[in-house]
């Protein structure tokens, strides 16, 4: 499903139905500007309003690739400062009337949640079930993530299923029905800088566009995300055919 922008500069061009964006530069951008970690309460500002601008364009599908499960072996100190970041600035999500409320977002947090603090993954679980009730857009934030993770529980899932019933058959359907993840990307921003998919999505992203740009996510603005769209327009997508 593919929509067309009516935002100025746009002209009319189609809207992909799923965005996703690997958060790349945060601490880069802290470290430039000499503020310590700052750099990742930063990056969440400039993540609500990019989500802002990806609504008003009428974008039904973001994802955000927060926090890898490689990144959970950064050292304590950081992933404290980390979490405590993440905590204060997901409590603004709880609140009534919000963007989601507006636009009517189902909200997602999809990884390996049993490794995150306790306290965060209860607020996780509050804002999923207050915007459980909406189903005309949705965004998933993909926090202690990994691609081979997500393969892995899908590849068990369906064995356990071949197991009870007796029938082992693997396809496609069965896999995509086990995704965290359902809906495949069409487009794939990558800020920062570095050209590779560092374990994100890689089912949902075998036929999506990819853009990387030496823009550090907190540096990331509407017109960039504007000429990404634009670039998406261009290209001719042949899904292998």
């Amino acid at each position: 499903m593919i929509g067309r922008a009516k935002t100025a500069g746009m002209d009319n061009m189609n809207v992909p139905n799923h965005i996703a964006f690997i958060l790349d530069g945060n601490r880069r951008w802290a470290q430039k500007h000499r503020l310590s970690l700052f750099g990742h309460k930063q990056g969440g500002k400039k993540f609500e309003d990019v989500l802002d601008w990806c609504l008003k364009l009428g974008v039904p599908h973001v994802s955000a690739y927060v926090l890898s499960t490689e990144n959970l072996n950064r050292p304590k100190k950081e992933l404290d400062e980390i979490f405590k970041v993440a905590f204060d600035f997901l409590k603004n999500w709880e609140k009534e009337k919000t963007i989601f409320d507006k636009y009517e977002v189902n909200v997602r947090f999809v990884g390996d949640l049993g490794k995150l603090p306790p306290k965060l993954v209860k607020l996780m679980g509050r804002i999923m079930r207050r915007t459980a009730k909406y189903q005309k857009r949705a965004l998933n934030i993909l926090v202690a993530y990994g691609s081979r993770f997500e393969l892995t529980n899908v590849m068990r899932k369906v064995a356990e299923k071949a197991i009870k019933t007796g029938h082992i058959e693997i396809t496609e359907k069965e896999i995509n029905k086990n995704l965290l993840v359902p809906v495949p990307i069409d487009l794939l921003i990558r800020t920062g800088g570095m050209q590779r998919l560092s374990n994100f999505m890689l089912w949902q992203a075998s036929y999506a566009e990819l853009i990387f740009l030496d823009t550090l996510w907190p540096d990331f603005t509407k017109k960039d995300l504007i000429w990404c769209i634009k670039e998406y327009n261009r290209r001719q997508r042949k899904f292998g055919k």
